[in-house]
């Protein structure tokens, strides 16, 4: 489980260097919008160093891979705020972006909670 958990972190870390380096018009031209990619790269960075520390820390990886999704999904409902407030940018793609990795960021948080329960699952299930 521990591997479909990094799976998910290093597919958000990437979504989100995508969407900054869109922001910041490297990827693709008319989607500049610079707080935006500031925002992106910042999750972005948290996912990275939060998949590290999984990595090398095994032992406290749990804690690691919940915190920093959280941070992540946070981060990315307050860009579905500015969105709606009109502060952010509000292309079709930064809406359609946002939703999918709303949905991304709560599955793996589910995925990483259900982890934790699992091990307590299967010592009711061995138990005489």
């Amino acid at each position: 489980m521990t591997r479909t958990i990094r799976l998910f972190m290093l597919f958000e870390a990437t979504a989100f260097v995508l969407a900054a380096l869109t922001h910041f018009g490297v990827l693709l031209s008319g989607y500049a919008h610079q707080k935006a990619g500031i925002a992106e790269s910042v999750i972005a960075a948290v996912l990275v160093f939060g998949l590290a520390a999984s990595v090398g820390r095994p032992t406290r990886s749990y804690g690691v891979e919940l915190l920093t999704q959280a941070f992540a999904l946070f981060g990315t409902l307050v860009g579905v705020f500015t969105i709606v407030v009109g502060v952010g940018p509000r292309t079709i793609p930064d809406i359609v972006y946002h939703v999918v990795i709303v949905f991304i960021l709560a599955t793996g948080l589910v995925v990483t909670l259900r982890a934790r329960a699992e091990p307590a699952r299967r010592n009711i299930n061995r138990a005489p």
